[in-house]
C-alpha cells in the first residue's frame, strides 16, 4: 500500500500533467511552460521542479501518456475471435477515435516537432503499441493460414529486426512484400488521420467517416486481409 506521501506525490503529478495537457490545448505545445503550469495548479516552480525537473521531462511524460493511452484504445479494440479485416478495421476506427477526442494530444504525438526537444529512447514502447496490435493481427493472419505463401525474403538492410518483429514477427508468408505492405499500412493510418485531423483534406474529402473507413479497407486488402 503506498505511503501518504506517495499518494500526494502521485495525486500532484497528476494535476501537473492534467494542467500541461490543457496548456496543450491553448498555447501548444513549443509554448509549454513550467512555470505557467505551477500557477494552474498553485505551486511554486521551484515546487514543480520537483517534479519534473525540465520542460523536455515533462514533454516526455506527456507523450508517454498520449501514446499509452492512445495503444489501450487499440489494444481494447481488438478482438482476436473476429476475423483478420474486422480486427484491423476495429482498430483502425479506434485509433481515429481517440485521435478525434484528444487533437492536441494528438498532435503532440504526430505533429510538428517541438523545437529544442528530442524524444528519449523512452517513448519508443508506447508509440509502438498500435504497431504491435496491427502487426499482431498480420501475424495471426499468416499463421491461420489467411495470408497467400510468400517468398520467405528477408532483407536485413531494408527493414530492421525490430520492426520486423512487430510488422507479425517470422512466418513464411511473411517475406519482405508483406512486411513493406504493413509499415506502408501502419503509418497511412497516422498519415490519414494527420491531414484529416489539421485540414489538408478540406475541399477534397466530404464524409470524413466513409472516407476513413474506404482508405482502412483497402490498406487491409493491400495487406491481403
Amino acid at each position: 500500500m503506498p505511503t501518504a506521501r506517495e499518494r500526494v506525490r502521485a495525486e500532484l503529478t497528476a494535476e501537473i500533467t492534467d494542467a500541461a495537457r490543457r496548456q496543450l490545448a491553448e498555447v501548444g505545445a513549443a509554448a509549454l511552460s513550467l512555470r505557467a503550469v505551477a500557477r494552474e495548479v498553485g505551486l511554486v516552480s521551484s515546487a514543480v521542479y520537483r517534479y519534473f525537473p525540465s520542460r523536455d521531462d515533462l514533454l516526455t511524460r506527456l507523450i508517454i501518456d498520449g501514446y499509452d493511452a492512445l495503444g489501450e484504445a487499440a489494444e481494447a479494440a481488438d478482438s482476436p475471435g473476429a476475423d483478420p479485416r474486422s480486427r484491423w478495421l476495429a482498430v483502425c476506427r479506434a485509433v481515429r477515435s481517440w485521435a478525434l477526442a484528444h487533437p492536441h494530444e494528438y498532435a503532440l504525438l504526430y505533429g510538428s516537432p517541438v523545437p529544442g526537444y528530442s524524444a528519449p529512447q523512452d517513448t519508443v514502447p508506447a508509440a509502438s503499441r498500435v504497431g504491435v496490435v496491427l502487426g499482431r493481427i498480420l501475424g495471426d493472419a499468416a499463421r491461420s493460414g489467411a495470408l497467400p505463401d510468400g517468398t520467405g525474403e528477408r532483407d536485413p538492410a531494408l527493414i530492421s529486426d525490430d520492426a520486423a518483429a512487430v510488422l507479425g514477427g517470422e512466418h513464411p508468408a511473411i517475406d519482405d512484400t508483406v512486411r513493406v505492405r504493413a509499415l506502408l499500412a501502419w503509418s497511412s493510418v497516422f498519415g490519414t488521420l494527420s491531414f484529416e485531423l489539421f485540414g489538408h483534406f478540406v475541399g477534397s474529402v466530404e464524409d470524413g467517416d466513409r472516407y476513413f473507413d474506404r482508405a482502412m479497407t483497402d490498406l487491409a486488402a493491400l495487406l491481403g486481409l
